[in-house]
């Protein structure tokens, strides 16, 4: 039997996969979902071997959701807005359904994932999940169970810690399992600078620069941290800020 969940805040939608469905006795669909939030709770209770997920939904996108997921099952995409992931999606996914899709093009997919039977790679998320709007002005983290949206503006700066990157804004530090090459991407390269392999800099909290040692330097911000700007990353930095 092969587990799936349904996430789509149209219900219209999801009935048509329950339809198409019908077809596959072995597929058993144990979850139907509205939100990115009730599919991650759905996730995690059933461990599901198959999603249906539409990407634009309320409160978090499906992108945000799959990055709180531990274990990402196979995927294919649903969704009425083909300009989001096509590209990405045409090497790197199970299949990408645009609706309105047939019953046909349903198939294709289900076909697809039969032979597979794969899992969605990380590969995807960092590729496609850079063409949402919502990945610039945002970063979605959990915690101890519970999700938090953190606005980019509220972050002071990134910076490397192992295997996650640990984002400090006024409320605290949140780990986040991506890279800093990653947020490198993601974030706005004129307000946030990569000034050191170990920092990515908002340059909005910067107060003064000071000479540090060897051709470095020391950023200071607006609640005291002091940040390391390397040789190679001060040219950067001063770019941008107009020096």
């Amino acid at each position: 039997m092969i587990k799936a969940v349904l996430i789509d805040d149209e219900p219209l939608a999801r009935e048509l996969v329950r339809e198409y469905l019908q077809a596959y006795p072995q597929i058993t669909v144990l979850a139907e979902c509205n939100d990115g939030f009730e599919g991650l709770k759905a996730i995690q209770q059933h461990q599901p071997d198959l999603l249906f997920l539409d990407i634009q939904m309320p409160k978090i996108n499906g992108f945000e959701m799959l990055e709180l997921v531990d274990k990402i099952p196979c995927v294919i995409f649903t969704t009425a807005f083909e300009e989001y992931a096509i590209r990405a999606f045409e090497v790197n996914a199970i299949d990408y359904l645009l609706k309105p899709f047939s019953r046909d093009r349903f198939d294709k997919a289900l076909q697809k994932m039969l032979e597979r039977k794969t899992e969605l790679t990380q590969e995807l998320l960092d590729t496609a999940g850079r063409d949402m709007p919502a990945q610039h002005n945002r970063v979605v983290v959990k915690i101890n169970g519970r999700i938090k949206i953190i606005p980019v503006q509220d972050i002071h700066y990134l910076e490397a810690a192992d295997d996650y990157v640990k984002i400090v804004t006024q409320e605290g530090a949140f780990l986040k399992n991506k890279t800093m090459s990653f947020f490198e991407r993601m974030l706005d390269a004129q307000q946030f600078i990569r000034v050191h392999r170990s920092y990515i800099l908002n340059v909005g909290q910067i107060t003064r620069i000071d000479p540090y040692e060897k051709e470095t330097y020391l950023a200071i911000l607006k609640d005291g941290s002091k940040i390391l700007v390397s040789k190679t990353g001060y040219p950067r930095l001063k770019e941008v800020l107009g020096l």
